[in-house]
């Protein structure tokens, strides 16, 4: 399971000595209980370190190149309590490596109107020391997120701890290693990319294995461990009485067993964080992989269908942003439409593989044939997906840039009773509307396997792509056709001379 709390955030305030050391300590006391609030906050999942007030040139250096080498530090939270010239922040910035968010509030939240005097401004100077430290940041060009207003409110702190899940997943992915099983689907293009631009850019690293690699570790499955995994099956899902022991497919759910067993062994020998599967490479697998990969999904592994790796990262992106948070994340596929004038509906599933975190109650443990792939029927888990706003998001390499698109949607019961379709689903209305949405989706080049959220949201991702160097676009209902390919040609034009500026 994903544990936020093993991470850390530095709340990092700046001063100067021209104050003096009174002023000074009155900071550092303010700025340790600002970050104790923060710590105790509900919004903020990680641990919040407070860090002395930095007042020199080589203290902020030092700072920096210490976030850096720190493992458990994904990011600072930098506030100017009074004014910090900020030409003392330059080197510093220039060597940090981690995110940062600019916190810009006061201590105070009122003016003392029958008590201000120059003690009190001279101490709470906020107004224009965060003015001078933005300054820097887009002197600099360096991404970051400014967050405005009081430290109590609890709409800062939300907006904070968005930013601090984000800079969560930023965190995993460095260094991470995704598995993939067999190779891309044949002569698709949109699961292609260049990995080595991914490890460069991103942080994590694509290694390929044969099927054989994976059946290998599957065949030394023992008859405990089967049994074991079988009863966790009875247990936890309403399973069809032909998968029962004693039911004439109950060797099926034994296959299916034997498979989850190998994947995990696999994936945690070989410390990976996410995986993709193909049904076009399963030679020496009786069944394509369903029931496992649901499993290991819920369990925080990213996944990608038809070797997808870029899915794969992001899902298990969103699944760091999502930990502790109710409404789940899975690999998802637009797939079917309905396309009515009560409103265009979009069916999103996959042949398998959708994660039993969206489910809206106990799932069916189910097997039926998968019509394509030639192989033995799999077993799988079928279900309703719960109702309500959603996001689905995509990634893409353009070539000369990666690309996330994303679409708020908002997820509604079927307009029926769906008793012949064997696979997990969701029906939704995307927004502003399916022409809208599927048209700006299609002028972007948006892949049509996504990374699907009812906790993840579009403040999420946009801090997360802009921590990644990622371009973002949104699709929401505020979306215009014409607006939107307008702002696909001004990016055309910004990324193409972005490195020169």
């Amino acid at each position: 399971m994903i544990d936020l709390k093993q991470y850390e955030v530095w709340f990092v305030t700046g001063s100067q000595h021209l104050y003096g050391p009174k002023t000074l300590e009155t900071v550092a006391e303010h700025s340790r209980e600002i970050a104790a609030a923060l710590g105790a906050s509900k919004h903020l999942p990680v641990q919040i370190v407070f860090k002395s007030v930095l007042t020199t040139p080589d203290a902020i250096r030092e700072l920096c190149l210490e976030a850096n080498s720190s493992k458990n530090c994904i990011g600072l939270i930098t506030w100017m309590h009074t004014f910090s010239p900020a030409k003392m922040w330059i080197a510093g910035l220039s060597l940090l490596k981690k995110p940062f968010a600019h916190l810009h509030t006061q201590y105070n939240q009122g003016i003392p109107w029958s008590e201000i005097d120059m003690d009190f401004m001279n101490l709470n100077q906020a107004a224009h020391g965060d003015r001078e430290f933005g300054f820097i940041g887009s002197r600099m060009r360096l991404d970051r997120k400014v967050v405005v207003g009081h430290w109590k409110e609890d709409e800062v702190q939300a907006q904070l701890g968005v930013w601090a899940r984000a800079a969560s997943a930023w965190a995993d992915w460095q260094g991470a290693r995704l598995a993939r099983f067999g190779d891309n689907m044949r002569d698709v293009a949109v699961t292609e990319g260049d990995k080595v631009e991914a490890q460069i850019k991103l942080g994590y690293s694509v290694y390929g294995y044969g099927v054989g690699d994976l059946v290998k570790v599957m065949n030394e499955a023992t008859e405990s461990d089967i049994q074991k995994m079988v009863q966790e099956y009875l247990d936890e899902y309403d399973v069809v009485p032909a998968l029962l022991p004693g039911g004439e497919k109950h060797a099926s759910l034994r296959e299916g067993a034997k498979i989850e067993i190998g994947l995990r062994n696999f994936l945690k020998a070989g410390n990976f964080k996410a995986f993709t599967t193909t049904f076009e490479d399963l030679h020496g697998m009786a069944q394509l992989p369903g029931l496992a990969v649901q499993r290991l999904m819920r369990d925080g592994y990213g996944f990608g269908g038809e070797g997808d790796w870029k899915t794969s990262a992001l899902v298990r992106a969103m699944k760091v942003m999502n930990a502790g948070m109710k409404g789940g994340v899975s690999f998802m596929e637009d797939y079917t439409y309905h396309l009515s004038a009560s409103g265009d509906k979009v069916l999103g599933s996959h042949m398998l593989e959708i994660c039993e975190s969206i489910a809206v109650s106990k799932p069916k443990l189910e097997i039926h044939p998968l019509s394509i792939g030639g192989k033995a029927d799999p077993v799988r888990l079928v279900f309703d997906a719960n109702t309500g706003p959603a996001i689905g998001a995509s990634m893409m390499d353009m070539g000369q840039r990666f690309r996330m698109v994303a679409n708020v949607v908002d997820v509604i019961p079927t307009d029926e009773p769906l008793p012949k379709l064997p696979v997990a689903r969701a029906l939704w209305l995307p927004r502003p509307n399916l022409k809208v949405a599927a048209a700006s989706w299609i002028y972007a080049g948006g892949a049509h396997h996504t990374s699907f959220s009812y906790s993840v949201t579009a403040e999420h991702l946009q801090d997360f792509a802009d921590m990644a160097g990622i371009e973002f676009l949104l699709i929401d209902e505020n979306t215009r056709v014409q607006e939107f390919k307008e702002k696909l040609r001004w990016n055309d034009l910004y990324y193409h001379l972005n490195k020169g500026l």
